[in-house]
């Protein structure tokens, strides 16, 4: 009788062990299933995030615009400001440079009312025409040669037209009413003159 109480409980080990068998297969199954299907689940969900919605993508892009413009607005404020500021104070140090020849030109005038001698005056109204000169020169700003020369419409303008005093003088600047400048090879001002026809 001990071998058949015996057996029973081996039996029922059996039993337990071979049904302890079947469920860690199952679980083993589940648990290797689990990940195919969590898997399957975050590819699909990356999929969704890669592929945004029209509206999203438009969303996105009228963003991207906004910015855009307004770095741009910024920028061409800036240099706008920059610009107005740079063309404030270029012409600060030509400004210096021309009140010394306006000084010469104050004292030119007082000495006019208590001038005797005419010569000295002429003298010092030559040094500040030749003071002016150089100035002007320095600057880049050169005369343009008219008097005598073939009228040319990118250096000259032309005022009137008087008969020629000679017939060499046909077609060509007789007289120079208001000097024409270069800057720097560029035409300043053009040359307004008087042509012979």
């Amino acid at each position: 009788m001990v071998k058949k109480s015996e057996n029973p409980e081996k039996e029922q080990d059996k039993k337990v062990e071979q049904e302890d068998k079947v469920n860690g297969e199952e679980v083993r199954e589940k648990e290797e299933q689990l990940p195919e299907e969590e898997a399957e689940e975050e590819v699909e969900a990356e999929a969704e995030k890669k592929e945004p919605t029209a509206e999203e993508k438009l969303a996105e892009l009228q963003d991207r615009y906004l910015r855009l413009s307004a770095e741009y607005d910024n920028f061409r404020k800036r240099t706008l400001k920059e610009k107005i500021e740079l063309q404030k104070s270029a012409n600060e140090g030509l400004l210096s440079a021309l009140l010394t020849v306006a000084d010469d030109f104050d004292r030119a005038l007082q000495s006019v009312e208590e001038a005797k001698d005419v010569e000295a005056l002429k003298e010092g109204l030559h040094l500040i025409s030749g003071k002016f000169s150089g100035f002007l020169q320095q600057q880049g700003v050169k005369e343009i040669e008219a008097e005598k020369k073939e009228f040319d419409t990118d250096l000259h303008e032309a005022i009137t037209k008087i008969p020629a005093p000679s017939k060499k003088m046909k077609g060509k600047v007789v007289d120079v009413v208001q000097k024409g400048y270069y800057l720097n090879d560029k035409v300043l001002r053009y040359a307004k003159v008087v042509i012979g026809e």
